[in-house]
């Protein structure tokens, strides 16, 4: 009985972490929220690890799995890009906006300026889609179908990451784009619920000729964060939608060959 709600602990320890994240997001603390998404996509990855380890794998499990990643990967992550965005129009976080100097919003006469931050919070409405969408996807059993949204979530929080531990200037003038937060948002938004293919780094066998894709992968994604440290980060994002892309596209031909 005890086994049985391991994996159900570990679920809860994802929401916790995940409500905590939302917690440092809206009083402007992204480093943190990043720190407790990451935690909570440790526990998410240990929940199904031991589900499967004592076979106790269910609907109740399946269920709340998606309404923790729902915080975790979904509200917590779109807050953090409602920041970014807030911080690349105003130059202020959302606690630094007082009810003294909300007046200054005034001073656009375009609207759109107003109204830019919210474009973030379409990160928990994409990801609550598809998680919802997963449940229900015989599909994705050994394979996804659309990004998963903890890659999405790792890519965001990795922004706020790079903003302060990097100094490679060029990333941090990106980061600060609001242009270039849009079409991350708009671009992640779409993937998590696009239908590619996109591999999975569960190894049924540690064979090269079945898994060769996924070593490739771990072995660049070791050198970019080696080399690059917190660059790397959204990189290796870009590396695996790339890398499945190119798979997929492999796969096709070697079939119309036969």
């Amino acid at each position: 009985m005890i086994k049985k709600q391991i994996p159900n602990l570990f679920t809860l320890l994802n929401l916790l972490s995940g409500i905590i994240a939302v917690m440092m997001a809206l009083t402007d603390k992204l480093v943190e929220a990043a720190f407790f998404v990451f935690l909570g996509i440790f526990f998410d990855f240990f929940d199904g690890f031991f589900a499967r380890k004592f076979n106790v794998q269910g609907e109740l499990g399946k269920q709340l799995d998606s309404l923790a990643d729902v915080v975790t990967s979904g509200v917590a992550p779109g807050l953090v890009m409602f920041q970014l965005i807030l911080f690349s129009v105003k130059q202020q976080w959302f606690m630094e906006l007082s009810y003294a100097n909300m007046n200054s919003w005034q001073d656009y006469s375009d609207t759109f300026y107003y109204f830019i931050p919210f474009i973030g919070l379409l990160i928990p409405l994409a990801s609550a889609y598809r998680l919802a969408n997963f449940n229900i996807d015989e599909r994705q059993t050994s394979s996804f179908i659309g990004l998963p949204t903890p890659a999405l979530a790792i890519f965001v929080l990795s922004l706020p990451l790079i903003l302060q531990y990097s100094n490679q200037q060029f990333f941090i003038d990106l980061i600060l784009n609001k242009y270039v937060l849009i079409i991350i948002t708009l671009l992640g938004s779409y993937l998590l619920n696009a239908e590619i293919p996109l591999f999975s780094l569960k190894f049924k066998n540690y064979s090269w000729g079945e898994n060769k894709v996924k070593y490739i992968f771990l072995i660049l994604t070791l050198i970019l964060l080696i080399s690059l440290k917190t660059v790397a980060i959204p990189l290796v994002i870009i590396l695996y939608v790339s890398m499945s892309i190119i798979d997929n596209s492999l796969s096709k031909n070697k079939s119309k060959d036969f």
